[in-house]
């Protein structure tokens, strides 16, 4: 367990600075936040207790669906997640999201091949558990090895 809630920190903080800005897409009752990252800013320790690879040349995309409660705070909820990533010539590969729980908190991970400095595009579709309508997002993003 305490591994598992190591994850949710890094995936929660150390991700917000190495991305230099939060980013989500607002649905009104409803926002999906990601961030995508270097398999490698992972310790080995937590990688191993989450299942994770930890190599040079594989990402981690973090997806979590978000809705705001009366007193202001965001808090996760459960859903599905899928989609694909696309490399800069447009081959896509399908993501295997995992749904991750800690506690009340949500959260979908799914690991994919990248290319340092290759500009990735991801398509993914969220959908809260007990809503009838997708919540498409896309973005852009590079990564480079530490």
């Amino acid at each position: 367990m305490k591994f598992a809630i190591t994850l949710t920190l890094l995936l929660l903080t150390i991700v917000g600075p190495a991305a230099a800005e939060e980013k989500f897409k607002d649905f009104g009752e409803y926002q999906v936040h990601y961030s995508v990252f270097p398999s490698t800013f992972l310790p080995q320790e937590v990688a191993a207790a989450n299942d994770l690879q930890r190599s040079k040349g594989i990402g981690i995309v973090n997806i979590a669906i978000m809705t705001e409660g009366e007193n202001g705070a965001l808090s996760t909820v459960a859903g599905q997640v899928e989609g694909k990533v696309l490399n800069d010539i447009g081959q896509p590969t399908f993501l295997g999201f995992r749904r991750i729980q800690e506690g009340d908190a949500v959260y979908f991970i799914a690991q994919y091949q990248y290319q340092a400095g290759e500009l990735m595009t991801f398509q993914i579709t969220a959908r809260p558990s007990g809503h009838d309508q997708d919540l498409p997002i896309r973005f852009s993003q590079s990564l480079f090895n530490d």
